[in-house]
């Protein structure tokens, strides 16, 4: 049980304003809200379901601003995001059956590559290249798979989607991030709406959260569409080894 003195609320406004922005650019605020919802005495399954408040209004507030300037289109997208939205709720069923620790071993991996790839292999992020996978394959494998991975687990997603639209539709980072947010955010919502029946929320905890990120989501998406490769590139590389060792650390 969170008990939530006036410093616990300060303090999780901070983390959602930095988590806004950093999730906004580059991915991973999930990695920095779900450890704070832990210290501040939530168990790891209420954090997660906590988390989906506030990451469905960050991820909002982002997605919403690349649909105003014409980054994204939802009519475009409708196929993926059911398929995201699908897979999310049964992640959120998955997690609320099982025990889910692995995932604090599998993440750091993931993150390890994800920020080997930026750094070793990615080049000439800001234009377009040739898919990997056709748009019909990416709906039925990649994007039920990564809702799946949203409301199972979480944090991270941003990143993993991010790079999964670079590496295997061929998109150019503007528009992987843009399209990642819009992803993120249904399966984020998705995820919450299967929680608020069926898990634990913290509301007033997750409550803090939301203004922090709706103010870093803003200033991370504004900053992400303007700058491009020059920013998101670096940070995701910054963001994913850094978290990846902040987990191994309190991993072993």
């Amino acid at each position: 049980m969170i008990e939530m003195s006036l410093t616990i609320i300060l303090v999780l406004f901070l983390v959602g304003v930095i988590a806004g922005w950093i999730d906004a650019i580059a991915g991973g605020g999930g990695l920095i809200t779900v450890p704070a919802l832990i210290l501040a005495g939530a168990s790891p399954a209420a954090a997660i379901a906590t988390n989906k408040v506030q990451a469905s209004v960050g991820t909002f507030t982002s997605a919403l601003y690349f649909l105003r300037q014409g980054a994204i289109s939802v009519r475009a997208n409708r196929l993926p995001l059911v398929a995201v939205c699908l897979g999310s709720m049964a992640g959120g069923f998955a997690l609320t059956q099982i025990n889910a620790t692995f995932l604090n071993y599998l993440v750091p991996m993931l993150l390890i590559l994800i920020g080997a790839y930026f750094l070793f292999f990615a080049k000439n992020l800001d234009d377009r290249r040739e898919p990997r996978l056709t748009a019909s394959r990416f709906n039925f494998t990649a994007a039920p798979a990564l809702g799946f991975y949203d409301g199972f687990f979480g944090p991270g997603t941003g990143s993993l989607m991010a790079t999964s639209f670079v590496t295997l539709r061929g998109f150019p980072i503007r528009d992987a991030t843009a399209h990642a947010k819009l992803f993120n955010f249904v399966s984020n919502f998705s995820a919450l709406v299967y929680f608020v029946f069926f898990g634990q929320i913290f509301w007033l905890a997750g409550g803090a959260m939301v203004g922090g990120q709706i103010l870093g989501s803003y200033l991370g998406a504004h900053i992400a569409l303007k700058a491009g490769a020059k920013i998101i590139r670096p940070l995701t590389i910054i963001v994913c080894f850094a978290m990846s060792a902040r987990a191994l650390w309190s991993l072993f």
